[in-house]
């Protein structure tokens, strides 16, 4: 197959009991490792009902991971460090929202971690309330403004 037929990132909706090592092992890389989030409280009983979605770099590697809960709530974003910057985590956030939209869930709503706001913000994302620690890091509840259909990342 030519290299260029293969769409990068590749980002997939994934069954969590089939793909959980490859999220586990990206989310374990940024949260546990990196971000020192207690390993405890990284997998949790919200992943068997959540729709997951990985990003894969052209090897085949896992290089990032989101999750989307039927509340509509948007979480464990993450993309590994030596991947940041390179549109993983927008190409992943597209998915979940595309997502979102075809499941017909509530508004799309985050925590995210104070440095990412402006990220989140790009994406259409609005900041709601007061800021709040979680795992020991600042975070701010976000959720996107305006229809879902209207947002940043949907083709027109």
């Amino acid at each position: 197959m030519d290299d260029d037929a293969i769409p990068f990132p590749r980002v997939s909706r994934v069954s969590w009991v089939e793909s959980r090592p490859l999220l586990a092992a990206v989310r374990r890389e940024v949260f546990v490792l990196e971000q020192s989030v207690p390993e405890s409280i990284e997998l949790d009983d919200h992943d068997a009902t959540a729709w997951h979605f990985l990003a894969l770099a052209p090897d085949g590697e896992p290089i990032g991971t989101a999750r989307l809960l039927p509340s509509g709530r948007i979480g464990r974003v993450a993309v590994l460090s030596s991947w940041r910057g390179k549109g993983i985590g927008r190409a992943l956030m597209a998915e979940v929202l595309r997502a979102s939209r075809e499941l017909g869930l509530p508004r799309p709503h985050l925590h995210a971690q104070v440095p990412t706001i402006p990220f989140y913000e790009s994406l259409g994302f609005v900041v709601c309330g007061e800021g709040f620690e979680e795992a020991g890091i600042a975070h701010q509840a976000m959720e996107l403004a305006g229809p879902p259909s209207k947002n940043p990342l949907t083709p027109t």
